[in-house]
């Protein structure tokens, strides 16, 4: 089951939602995978969406890295969502953690954004994402939390017509949702 813990009212029509559970439960158009750079899905959320996913997600995964080779830190890939109840799959490949001094935190924002512009473009109107590189990439999840969030409202702000109507970072992790509540109520406030 997955739960609501936070919900940002941006305008009337777009909200940012912390939600506990399942991403792979998720009824959305859409959820994000956090993904390497050559759509191998072996280990954490990439693991298990692909699981749920079934095969065609992997194959898909494969064709799409043969055509137009490794996707760069930031940058994003689409298939389709196999058994997921999304229809589609939008691989985001975050930065892995080096002590924050390479530029990761502006490479997890591109990854974010690019997520959300990518949504925008196939005219999605619902999305989840997990805590993009706090896994096994090691990005420290309080800062994941706050470029995250701060990344969707800037999303929002700068796109006041977009479609997308929720926004829902979804984590399985009862310890990176505590850090999502935490950087939303210092984020709420319209300074961002």
């Amino acid at each position: 089951m997955i739960k609501t813990i936070v919900a940002i009212q941006v305008s009337p029509s777009q909200s940012i939602l912390i939600r506990h559970g399942d991403i792979t439960e998720e009824e959305v158009d859409v959820i994000v995978n956090a993904a390497n750079g050559y759509l191998e899905h072996g280990g954490g959320v990439a693991e298990a969406i692909s699981r749920k996913a079934g095969a065609s997600l992997d194959e898909e995964s494969r064709r799409w890295i043969r055509e137009h080779g490794s996707v760069e830190t930031g940058q994003v890939a689409v298939t389709g969502g196999g058994h997921l109840r999304c229809s589609k799959v939008i691989h985001a490949v975050g930065p892995v953690w080096q002590g924050g001094k390479q530029g990761e935190p502006s490479q997890l924002e591109s990854a974010i954004l690019n997520s959300l512009l990518k949504a925008e473009e196939l005219s999605i109107k619902s999305i989840a994402l997990p805590a993009i590189s706090s896994g096994i990439f090691g990005f420290p999840k309080d800062l994941c939390a706050e470029i995250s969030l701060k990344t969707a409202i800037r999303f929002y702000r700068d796109h006041p017509h977009s479609k997308i109507s929720f926004i829902c970072f979804t984590n399985i992790d009862s310890r990176t949702v505590s850090f999502f509540r935490e950087a939303a109520a210092r984020v709420k406030s319209p300074e961002v």
